[in-house]
């Protein structure tokens, strides 16, 4: 995993991860939450949701593999949770995160040039080619269902791009249009993407590991009531996407090596 010394405090949590909503960043997104809004974002983040995130462990299934086979319960959980605390730190603090805020400027000013760049950053930044893959594969199939769902001018012009092989989307960019084109805020946007992905990755933690339902799930819930801190220092770092996390990365690249395994990734 990755640690970083010296980072400061973040600012205090708000008290929702996901509904909480603040002074809207641009024009055009209510302040209120209504039913429709909500309804759309809960099935956007539905794990339901058919984007193929269930046959994706980023490398957890390597991990949790070792060099013994399935590690012991208390071992697996705390691997469980050192993993988590990455994801949440590294993967989407500093590269994910900031993706998709930037990501949702962008298509919320059309502009398609910084969309692109960010799409091939994020993809570039991922250092195992099934992660690649799996980002490419996730977010085009994201785009692609909600575009058929809920048609937008600006969605249909991001899948057009994709066509042409301008854009793939990746995940993170693909959330972020169809965030925006539903007229859920910024912050939201980031907040519904990272509880998306920590549940996904949870999910697929208890499928790898001797870990129950009920302790998963405190696991997710700690990290719920540690995001909007976490998207609180991403704001305020204001900075392009990064990524150091070099246990995870050799993880993810070893995942294909194994004997036998339940994900492509």
């Amino acid at each position: 995993m990755s640690r970083r010394p010296g980072r400061r405090a973040a600012a205090a949590a708000a008290p929702h991860a996901v509904l909480t909503r603040g002074p809207s960043v641009h024009a055009g997104c209510d302040d209120e939450w209504t039913p429709a809004l909500i309804v759309k974002l809960l099935h956007l983040c539905d794990s339901l949701f058919p984007i193929g995130g269930f046959a994706h462990s980023d490398g957890l299934e390597a991990a949790a593999a070792g060099r013994d086979g399935i590690r012991p319960d208390a071992a697996a959980a705390s691997l469980l949770r050192a993993w988590l605390d990455t994801c949440l730190d590294e993967t989407i603090g500093r590269l994910e995160g900031p993706t998709v805020w930037q990501a949702w400027t962008a298509f919320h000013q059309r502009d398609w040039q910084t969309l692109t760049l960010l799409d091939r950053e994020v993809v570039a930044l991922r250092p195992s080619a099934s992660a690649r893959r799996s980002t490419r594969a996730m977010g085009l199939r994201l785009l692609t269902t909600w575009q058929a769902l809920y048609p937008d001018s600006r969605n249909e012009h991001v899948l057009s791009m994709a066509r042409d092989g301008e854009i793939a989307p990746a995940l993170p960019v693909a959330f972020a249009s169809a965030s925006a084109s539903a007229d859920v805020d910024r912050r939201s946007t980031v907040e519904a993407f990272a509880y998306t992905r920590l549940a996904s990755t949870v999910s697929a933690g208890m499928r790898l590991m001797p870990v129950g339902q009920t302790d998963a799930h405190v696991l997710l819930a700690r990290l719920v009531e540690r995001l909007p801190a976490a998207v609180d220092a991403m704001i305020a770092r204001d900075a392009p996407p990064e990524s150091f996390t070099p246990a995870m990365d050799i993880a993810a690249m070893t995942q294909q090596y194994l004997h036998s395994r339940l994900f492509r990734s």
